[in-house]
């Protein structure tokens, strides 16, 4: 407990002394020694690195069966703590136990395939991991870490398999589907956040789906801005692409709508539905850097606006943020000789500055007050 800003507390009367007592015993009684834990993570760390060091040293004249036996050892053993970790009600331990756990398997898998020469697309060795270890994830996943973890596997995996094998004949399977697979966390995390215990994991998994919808629909705008996606001799085939992102967009804003029916939760529709429409419009309309421009500030306003209905705050100020930036960025592009004269830098600057300046006001009038749940 910060001692002096409790002492200015009570010298401003915002507490009196009993309580500040009362503070500083609870305080006394559940502060967790950091500084020991980490020493503690300093010197497990060293040894890791260390151990890591000496195999690595060693590697090749360790042989393979040996390696693979260790690794599966290290595997099952990570299995066992964490079933044993299951009913001691420590999710920090289990989160922890089981992010090990999904990355012991992992590494195995391209251990496995150093050990036997064998080489395939990334996205099998994904696609496998997701199918073994991502139901329990899914099924014991506590936080941030797990939620990212498996989100972040997914997405690697379809983008991996669009890319390997987007060049076939059937590109909505084979391209257009996978990349819009991603979507699907906005929805399954708004379903079963209100229906489980593990309320923060299953958040984490609606945020994840909204950056990864909000993220795919800014790199579309974008690039709207730069090319035009009508012309080109994959212009069907992009119009597909962004045809099946856009429906898949609109799904999960319709399944968000109909499961929480809150404020928060028809905010969040909404905005699933600006990333849509922007992503519809972003075929017709490319080609002129204005428009592009236009595009990403466009869905970045809804989503401002939605943030506002929503009561996130943070969501808010990071979309003014987002705005700012990219008037700034577009004051470049219009003059591209902007910065070649002491003039240029001056007003460049004086833009800047500006921007910020209207940026912070805005967000200090209008951003909604704190919430603890987004």
């Amino acid at each position: 407990m910060n001692e002096r800003k409790l002492s200015a507390w009570v010298e401003a009367g915002v507490i009196d002394a009993a309580a500040a007592e009362r503070i500083r015993a609870y305080e006394g009684q559940h502060t967790r020694p950091l500084a020991l834990w980490a020493v503690i993570g300093i010197g497990a760390l060293a040894i890791g690195l260390g151990l890591i060091s000496v195999v690595a040293a060693n590697w090749d004249a360790i042989p393979a069966m040996v390696r693979l036996g260790l690794h599966f050892t290290l595997l099952i053993a990570a299995a066992a703590a964490l079933w044993w970790q299951a009913g001691t009600r420590r999710p920090w331990a289990e989160e922890a136990l089981l992010f090990v756990f999904g990355a012991l398997g992992l590494t195995f898998m391209g251990h496995l395939g150093q050990a036997y020469q064998t080489t395939s697309p990334l996205w099998q060795p994904l696609a496998l991991w997701l199918a073994l270890f991502g139901p329990l994830f899914l099924l014991r996943g506590q936080g941030w870490l797990t939620a990212l973890a498996f989100a972040g596997v997914l997405m690697v995996a379809v983008w991996n398999f669009a890319l390997d094998r987007g060049g076939l004949d059937n590109w909505f399977l084979f391209l257009a589907l996978p990349a819009a697979l991603p979507l699907a966390l906005a929805p399954l995390g708004a379903v079963l956040r209100a229906r489980s215990e593990r309320v923060a994991f299953w958040r984490r998994i609606e945020e994840l789906g909204f950056a990864y919808v909000l993220g795919g629909a800014s790199l579309i705008a974008i690039l709207a801005g730069t090319t035009s996606l009508m012309h080109g001799g994959d212009a069907d085939k992009v119009l597909m692409t962004l045809l099946t992102w856009a429906a898949a967009g609109f799904g999960a804003a319709g399944l968000v709508w109909i499961t929480r029916r809150d404020r928060s939760g028809q905010a969040g529709a909404m905005m699933l539905a600006a990333a849509a429409v922007v992503t519809m419009l972003a075929w017709p309309l490319s080609g002129g850097r204005v428009i592009g421009a236009l595009l990403f500030m466009a869905l970045w306003g809804a989503v401002a606006a939605m943030a506002l209905r929503g009561g996130w705050r943070g969501v808010f100020q990071f979309a003014v943020a987002v705005l700012a930036l990219r008037l700034i960025v577009l004051s470049f592009e219009l003059d591209d000789n902007l910065l070649t004269s002491g003039a240029g830098l001056i007003v460049a600057g004086l833009l800047i500055l500006g921007i910020a300046w209207v940026a912070l006001r805005v967000a200090r009038k209008y951003a909604p007050p704190r919430e603890a749940g987004a």
